[in-house]
């Protein structure tokens, strides 16, 4: 009921009238949120889909004449590739999860649709989301607040509040948390009563919170902590990126070295050209130091079925 309650009354906000449709599975927990538990609270429809990849989950949204979509950032970008093939008026709201929402996602899909993203950001041990923004309340780029019921803060490695910019540990507490079952996992989830998510954020002087990467994610090289989603966020815009997963690889000299992992856009032709371009493109937005050192291009990025992308697989690939 929490679910239900907290995101449905004080985020997505659906009326019995909405039609809601999305990518999620429904095993897992933002399936289970946004296409069981919360329209049946709400007494909204569902179109629930047997699969559904980007390009078929937009033909959908036509289709069934959806209101309210759920899916991953990389759906919605892939999405935008062909938006001027599907009819997407119907939609009045839409959702994303799974992973963090780059700003040039949320631009692009606002100029395209004249829709705001609403980013949920929640996790599987806490049952759904914790953090968002809705309306006028949303800022881009941000994940947003803890929403009504919770309580956000990042905390440092003494597993003290850290101060406003400075990145750290995403903990929550709320009516919510995480209890794993004879595991050892649960001495290292919630600590003090915070419930640790394994997110790496910041947290401004207004308590928006800004999501940097996953703990495991972050990539150490000479010294420097850097987000794998900050340098994806400067190679979308690029018109020739369709899609990118950036990662962390062994190297003798820095520890770690920046690689990229490029999808391009439709009709273009990779090249070590493109490669040397799209570095200086990251350069223009990024500390030089954060820039890829090494790009390949790949027909596809491996992914869950929730639409997150799987860096593990990526780091795991012959380099």
């Amino acid at each position: 009921m929490t679910m239900c309650i907290c995101c449905n009354e004080y985020v997505v906000k659906p009326e019995p009238s909405d039609i809601i449709i999305g990518s999620p599975p429904v095993a897992f927990t933002f399936g289970l949120g946004m296409l069981v538990g919360m329209p049946l609270y709400a007494g909204a429809s569902v179109a629930l889909l047997e699969a559904a990849p980007p390009l078929e989950l937009a033909r959908a949204i036509g289709r069934f004449r959806a209101t309210i979509c759920s899916s991953a950032p990389t759906a919605y970008r892939a999405i935008l590739s062909h938006i001027g093939e599907f009819d997407l008026s119907s939609l009045r709201k839409s959702t994303c999860a799974g992973e963090k929402l780059p700003l040039p996602t949320y631009e692009e899909w606002l100029a395209a649709t004249g829709l705001r993203m609403i980013d949920i950001f929640g996790s599987t041990e806490m049952i759904h989301v914790f953090i968002s923004a809705v309306g006028d309340e949303i800022r881009p780029g941000a994940s947003g607040k803890a929403i009504t019921g919770y309580r956000a803060c990042i905390l440092d490695d003494d597993n003290r509040p850290a101060a406003p910019g400075t990145p750290g540990r995403l903990a929550l507490k709320g009516p919510t948390g995480c209890k794993y079952l004879a595991d050892e996992r649960q001495k290292n989830y919630v600590v003090n009563g915070w419930n640790l998510t394994g997110d790496v954020c910041t947290m401004d002087e207004d308590g928006y919170v800004w999501y940097q990467g996953r703990t495991d994610d972050m990539i150490i090289s000479s010294g420097y902590n850097i987000s794998g989603a900050e340098v994806e966020a400067a190679l979308l815009p690029h018109p020739a990126v369709s899609e990118c997963g950036v990662v962390g690889i062994p190297d003798e000299a820095r520890g770690m070295i920046i690689k990229a992992f490029v999808v391009p856009a439709e009709g273009v032709r990779a090249s070590g050209q493109l490669a040397g371009e799209l570095q200086e493109f990251a350069k223009r937005t990024i500390a030089p130091y954060k820039y890829p050192r090494m790009i390949e291009f790949i027909s596809e990025l491996p992914k869950t079925q929730t639409g997150k992308i799987q860096r593990h697989k990526l780091r795991a690939m012959p380099h």
